[in-house]
């Protein structure tokens, strides 16, 4: 999966760098508010994917003396900081800009152009969306969009979604907040669009940024996969009961496990420590996302 978020976020980069660049070419030649806006949240956006690659990179280190359960948490700690420019860069520039622009409107020059390049930029987008809509429904399942995006544990890849997805909105609006401007006659309607589209993306930065929390602070396995793992140790003629099962995500595809279980009577110290690397292995053979499994023992064995 975490080929997957690269080339998503890949795409999306270079996607973006190219409009960003023809967004603020019309801005300047039009005088549009809106289209001011679409090219800062593209410039925005080219620089969140940037950040994302950097954390990934940084999250697929080996585990070290001081980090001894890897680093993948970094890539939480950069989606959040996305998160923090979306909403400071993103909205809050595209909001003053469409503020005033709608306290002091100004006459648009050659829409065509604005039409124009809207509608290179909304082709772009939307492969680089389908990109992305593509890998993240790899790992959806059945599950809906708004449960997946709750339930992943791969912020990269819900910020790139996140982030196609406003930017699609945000194209709309603006080639119709243009159009009716001009045809019209009303140019406030450019610095209405630009206000719409910085509200779109504070509410991205927001659904960012509370999924970011809760994944640095720490969130736990999918209950479906817990459940898995407790069938398994169950299943061993060793276990005679499993208590509880706490786990918690130190990346996407990183995860520590820890077991509590009753090991049956009659069984020796060794019996014992056996069972517990057999079974630490058939977890992890099962379930690829366990990379550190544990058990603790509810009682000592007697025997």
């Amino acid at each position: 999966m975490a080929g997957s978020s690269k080339k998503a976020i890949v795409a999306a980069a270079l996607g973006n760098g190219g409009i960003a660049v023809t967004k603020f070419a019309a801005a300047i030649w039009t005088g549009s508010s809106a289209m001011l806006s679409e090219g800062i949240h593209s410039l925005v956006d080219v620089g969140n994917q940037l950040l994302l690659l950097y954390g990934l990179g940084r999250a697929a280190r080996p585990s070290d003396s001081r980090h001894p359960f890897g680093y993948g948490k970094e890539l939480y700690f950069w989606s959040f900081l996305v998160a923090i420019l979306i909403f400071a860069l993103g909205g809050g520039l595209s909001l003053y800009e469409g503020i005033q622009a709608v306290m002091s409107p100004g006459e648009m020059h050659d829409p065509l152009v604005n039409l124009i390049v809207l509608g290179v930029a909304i082709v772009f987008e939307a492969y680089s969306f389908s990109v992305a809509i593509g890998e993240f429904n790899k790992g959806r399942g059945r599950k809906s969009m708004i449960r997946a995006i709750r339930d992943t544990k791969d912020p990269s890849l819900v910020t790139v979604l996140l982030e196609d997805s406003a930017a699609m909105i945000g194209l709309v609006v603006a080639l119709a907040g243009i159009l009716i401007g001009y045809y019209l006659h009303m140019p406030v309607f450019d610095g209405i669009a630009a206000i719409v589209i910085g509200c779109v993306l504070l509410l991205t930065a927001v659904i960012l940024a509370v999924e970011c929390k809760g994944l640095l602070i720490g969130e736990g396995a999918d209950p479906v996969v817990l459940e898995a793992i407790r069938a398994k140790v169950a299943a061993d003629p060793r276990i005679e009961a499993v208590g509880e099962i706490l786990s918690v995500h130190f990346g996407p595809h990183d995860l520590i496990v820890l077991a509590t279980v009753d090991f049956r009577d009659g069984q020796s110290g060794d019996d014992v420590e056996g069972a517990i690397h057999e079974l630490a292995a058939s977890v992890k053979a099962a379930e690829p996302s366990v990379r550190h499994f544990y058990i603790e023992a509810l009682a000592a064995p007697r025997g």
